[in-house]
């Protein structure tokens, strides 16, 4: 079986289109549909429903699909392993993060320069959700994460613990300096973090509430907590996120308080593909995690 023909198959199936598999490929049309023509005929099989305006893959062609997805992907960590024996402690890893999760970056992030300058970095921000089909499409090496997320196709290292607080603007007036409680949080405008997808800790939150009874009044709900922080700075509304998050983050114009009484926290870790080739550089940086 011809590789190029699978490379050309698996490009047009990606695409849905054999115009746009064309372009991809930087081949013409023809030899495009010429050679899938002659897999179906190697095969015996159609691989392409063509009833409909894009391609859509028969049972036939979602298996081989899938099988050549897999031999891709043991190619490429093939080609990795090998080329990490002769390069050690050089090349390039990709680490996706969630926003509120940046400050488990920096410091190691540091060591590890310091101690292989050798090696760059690629940081991609996104959720939970988004990266973990960054780290499927084999497009990241490890992304740190919020938990609740299916991690069955994932190893991972849990992170700490974290406390979430409340976040106000600085000239709202409440009883306490140093505090605040959940019916004193039920009764102000919130701005809550909220995934793209997904379960997360919007849902937790909300379910906090009820469990004292308490309905809040959530006023704007997004994905951004740097949006969020500015719209308390503005005075639109509160919010309750991470501690953490305002590690690396002017405070002026906000006040962060504690909630008296509910524990409110949040669960992290990093993780990365099950069976992925980890290259020295990727288990040096595992390690930073320990």
């Amino acid at each position: 079986m011809d590789f190029k023909r699978l490379k050309y198959f698996h490009t047009i199936a990606t695409e849905g289109q054999i115009t746009k598999a064309a372009k991809k490929l930087h081949i013409q049309q023809p030899p495009l549909s010429k050679s899938l023509k002659d897999l179906e005929t190697e095969l015996g099989v159609t691989l392409f429903d063509r009833q409909s305006r894009k391609l859509v893959l028969t049972e036939a062609g979602e298996v081989l699909y899938k099988k050549v997805e897999l031999l891709f992907s043991q190619i490429d960590d093939t080609v990795t392993e090998v080329k990490d024996i002769e390069e050690g402690y050089r090349g390039q890893l990709a680490v996706g993060c969630v926003k509120t999760c940046f400050s488990y970056i920096p410091k190691r992030l540091k060591q590890f320069r310091s101690q292989y300058p050798d090696v760059s970095f690629r940081l991609k921000e996104g959720d939970s959700y988004a990266l973990a089909e960054h780290l499927l499409n084999h497009e990241l090496d490890f992304a740190i994460i919020r938990l609740p997320l299916d991690l069955q196709a994932f190893e991972s290292r849990p992170l700490r613990e974290e406390n979430y607080v409340a976040v106000l603007p600085q000239e709202w007036e409440v009883p306490n300096s140093e505090s605040i409680t959940m019916e004193e949080l039920s009764n102000l405008p919130l701005m809550l973090l909220h995934r793209i997808s997904g379960v997360g800790q919007y849902e937790v939150i909300l379910e906090k509430f009820k469990k004292h009874d308490l309905t809040p009044k959530i006023i704007l709900d997004c994905p951004d907590v740097d949006m969020i922080i500015d719209l308390v700075r503005s005075g639109i509304g509160g919010t309750i996120i991470p501690e953490s998050t305002f590690q690396h983050k002017d405070l002026d114009g906000v006040k962060m308080l504690a909630i008296a009484d509910e524990n409110i926290y949040s669960e992290s870790a990093l993780i990365w593909l099950k069976d992925r080739y980890l290259t020295k550089s990727a288990r040096r940086f595992l390690e930073l995690f320990e």
